[in-house]
């Protein structure tokens, strides 16, 4: 399973793993969680850098209204999983 490593405000790294990953309107949305298995909560990433940079720049996404547009795509390309 890939993984995606951010850094919080304090500096320590915290490591995310990818459930499933899109794109919508040219930007890549990553479906993560902190646990490797079991049921845990789900969150959702967003590449807001621009398409041609090398570096992703990885952002929580905190819209409601993007959270549920994007957390119903994921419901849909993974059949056992619901988003609340």
């Amino acid at each position: 399973m890939d993984t995606i490593v951010l850094e919080n405000e304090d500096g320590e790294e915290l490591e995310f793993y990818v459930l499933e990953e899109t794109t919508v309107g040219g930007k890549d949305y990553y479906l993560v969680t902190e646990e490797a298995e079991g049921d845990g909560e789900c969150m959702i990433i967003k590449d807001v850098s621009e398409r041609d940079s090398e570096e992703a720049l990885l952002e929580f996404v905190e819209d409601d209204d993007e959270l549920e547009a994007v957390g119903k795509i994921f419901e849909s390309l993974l059949e056992d999983v619901e988003i609340e």
